[in-house]
């Protein structure tokens, strides 16, 4: 897979099986010149470019990520609920997380590209964001993408994926909706439902099941941008 003429398993050379690249996470590799529009001096909205509230530090919580040891600050609620999920299922089932490799929110308005702004309402989560930069494919395997698809399956597009974007950025997660989208306390409520029960939610899926692929292969296919933030 390659973005504007480069592909960053291209740029890393051969590697020896797809479950042997979760060491690409600790490589971080620029982007070709020109691939990413240039910065844009300075976020002026009063919420993120997908809806939510720009919020001060003192308005947000630090979580930690079950299981790894990592913390992360996100907006409080249905937001840090289905962003943490992400981060529990990439830590379990793509690469074990460590120190510095989540970003949630921050109060820099200096964004590259306008969903880079949802960092700003603790709304988005950048996994490893020097690994997988902006203006980048192709730095993910196919067993890790797999998971990725799983993931934005199970979540039924609260959550969005910057791999997927016009500008990639295969390190950006997102709330996908609007905050008053019924869609997103519906899923959120179920994943709390799952953090409670044995044997349910991160760490006890099997991504590579024939009916999860399924599911994942078909919700991708109809999956779009444009319908994420309208409610139904």
């Amino acid at each position: 897979m390659s973005v504007r003429g480069m592909s960053r398993r291209g740029l890393m050379g051969g590697t020896a099986g797809a479950l042997a690249a979760v060491t690409l996470g600790q490589t971080a590799i620029a982007p070709p010149a020109g691939a990413a529009p240039a910065t844009v001096p300075e976020w002026r909205e009063g919420t993120s470019a997908n809806g939510w509230k720009v919020l001060a530090e003192a308005d947000t919580e630090e979580y930690l990520v079950e299981g790894s040891g990592v913390a992360v600050r996100l907006a409080s609620g249905a937001p840090s609920v289905l962003l943490l999920h992400v981060a529990r299922r990439f830590h379990y089932e793509i690469d074990a997380l460590r120190t510095g490799d989540l970003h949630g929110h921050g109060t820099s308005r200096r964004v590259s590209q306008p969903f880079e702004s949802n960092r700003l309402s603790g709304t988005a989560l950048t996994v490893r964001p020097h690994a997988y930069p902006l203006g980048v494919a192709g730095g993910l395997y196919p067993a890790e993408l797999v998971v990725i698809r799983d993931i934005l399956a199970e979540l039924d597009g609260t959550v969005a994926w910057g791999g997927d974007f016009a500008t990639p950025k295969e390190s950006h997660f997102e709330i996908a909706l609007a905050p008053t989208h019924p869609k997103t306390k519906r899923v959120a409520r179920t994943i709390r439902d799952w953090n409670t029960s044995p044997g349910k939610g991160a760490g006890a899926t099997d991504a590579f099941a024939p009916d999860r692929r399924a599911r994942a292969t078909t919700f991708a296919r109809r999956d779009r941008p444009e319908q994420r933030r309208q409610p139904t």
